[in-house]
C-alpha cells in the first residue's frame, strides 16, 4: 500500500521533512458547515447520522471540499464504545450526550465487558471502509477513540456534568471500581481504535478531553496509564505502513514530558501552553499536533492571520514535527469563510518561513 498522494500530515506526524505545515481541524465536519447541517436533517438524528455509514462517508468528505485540509477524519462519536458496552446512548436537543444506564452500582462494573468491534460496531468499520474508497488515496484518513477515562466519566455521570461528582467520588472512595472500568474500556479501545486500523484508518487519535481535570496523581494513574497501555496494544504497522498515533489531553500541558514518554507519535495541545515551549520541553520524541485557541475564528480574518502566524513562529522554521489544529474541536458558530483564512495562512506562512530559514 503506498501512502495518500498527499501525505504530508503523515510526514510531518513521523518528524519527516514536510515543503509546509499540514492542517487538519478537531471537528472539522461539523454544525459549522451549512452542508453538514442538511445531511444531520436528512438523517433524523445526530446518532443516526453516525451510525449510516453512507452519511458519515459525506459529512467527512464535505470539509474537504471547501477546505485544502491535509487529513480527513471518520465522523463518529467518541461515545459509540459506551454505547455498544450497553449503556444506552442517546441525545437530547440541546443538553448533548446522556446514557439511560449509567454505571453507578457495582455489579453492574463487575459485569462490564468489551465488545467486539466488528460485530457491536460494524457501521463504524463500515464508514471508515467507505471513506477510504471514496478518498481514493488522497488523503490520509484519521481514526479515533475517546480515552478511557473521559469515556468512564461519561458512562458513571450518565451526561456531561460541571463537576463530575460521582466520578471522582468513586475515583476516590472506590478506586477498585474505577480501575475495573478503565481497565474494560481500555481493552475496548485497543480492539476499537485496530478494528478501525484494519478497516482502512492510516493514523489514530485519543481524545481525553476530562483528563486534565484531575490532580496530577490521579492523571497519572487514572488517565495517562490506561492510554499508554492502549498506545502499546496498537497495531504499529498495517499494509507496509507505520500507523502513527496521537494522544490529546485537554488541559494536559503540566504533563507534557509524561505524555511524550507514552509511547505515541505524537501529542496534541490546547492552547494554555506555548507550542515553542513545549517543543522545547520534549525536544524531537515526538511531534505536536495545535494549538491555535478556536475562538480565534471568531475575530477578523486579518486577527486570524495573525494568531495562526504566531503559533507558527513559536514553533519556528523547522521543516518536521508539526501538525497545525485547534486546541479543541471547531464551535459550531464559526464562520466558514474564517476556516478558509485559517488554512491558507497556515500552508502560505509556513511555506515562507522554510523559505527563510
Amino acid at each position: 500500500m503506498t501512502r495518500p498522494r498527499n501525505d504530508t500530515f503523515l510526514r510531518a506526524i513521523h518528524q519527516e521533512p514536510t515543503e509546509y505545515t499540514p492542517i487538519w481541524l478537531m471537528r472539522q465536519a461539523g454544525r459549522y458547515l451549512p452542508e453538514y447541517c442538511e445531511t444531520r436533517k436528512r438523517a433524523g438524528s445526530f446518532l443516526q447520522l453516525c451510525k449510516n455509514p453512507a452519511l458519515a462517508c459525506e459529512v467527512t468528505l464535505q470539509p474537504l471540499a471547501r477546505y485544502d485540509l491535509d487529513a480527513a477524519i471518520l465522523f463518529s462519536d467518541i461515545l459509540t464504545v459506551p454505547d455498544a458496552m450497553g449503556l444506552g446512548l442517546y441525545f437530547t436537543e440541546g443538553e448533548g450526550p446522556k446514557f439511560e444506564r449509567p454505571l453507578r452500582h457495582e455489579w453492574e462494573i463487575r459485569d462490564l465487558t468489551a465488545p467486539d468491534p466488528f460485530e457491536h460496531l460494524r457501521y463504524v468499520m463500515d464508514a471508515v471502509a467507505e471513506i477510504r474508497r471514496a478518498l481514493d488515496n488522497s488523503l490520509p484518513l484519521i481514526g479515533f477513540s475517546g480515552s478511557p477515562y473521559t469515556l468512564a466519566c461519561y458512562m458513571i455521570e450518565g451526561a456531561s456534568s460541571s463537576d463530575y461528582r460521582h466520578v471522582k467520588t468513586m475515583l476516590y472512595d472506590r478506586p477498585d471500581l474505577m480501575h475495573r472500568i478503565l481497565s474494560v474500556t481500555a481493552d475496548a479501545v485497543i480492539a476499537y481504535l485496530n478494528a478501525q486500523i484494519e478497516s482502512g484508518a492510516q493514523a489514530v487519535m485519543i481524545f481525553d478531553s476530562w483528563g486534565g481535570g484531575l490532580s496530577a496523581a490521579a492523571y497519572r494513574e487514572f488517565s495517562l496509564q490506561y492510554m499508554q497501555r492502549i498506545v502499546a496494544g496498537l497495531i504499529k504497522v498495517h499494509d507496509g505502513e507505520r500507523v502513527p498515533s496521537i494522544v490529546f489531553t485537554k488541559g494536559g500541558g503540566l504533563w507534557l514530558e509524561s505524555i511524550a514518554d507514552c509511547g505515541c507519535d505524537a501529542v496534541g495541545l490546547d492552547w494554555t501552553i506555548d507550542i515553542g515551549e513545549a517543543r522545547r520541553r520534549v525536544g524531537h520524541k515526538v511531534a505536536l499536533q495545535g494549538n491555535i485557541d478556536p475562538n480565534v475564528l471568531f475575530a477578523a480574518p486579518e486577527k486570524i492571520a495573525l494568531e495562526a502566524q504566531k503559533v507558527l513562529d513559536s514553533y519556528g522554521s523547522i521543516n518536521t514535527g508539526h501538525v497545525f489544529n485547534l486546541g479543541h474541536g471547531i464551535s459550531q458558530f464559526t464562520s466558514p469563510a474564517h476556516v478558509a483564512t485559517l488554512v491558507e495562512t497556515v500552508h502560505r506562512y509556513s511555506r515562507i518561513l522554510r523559505q527563510n530559514k
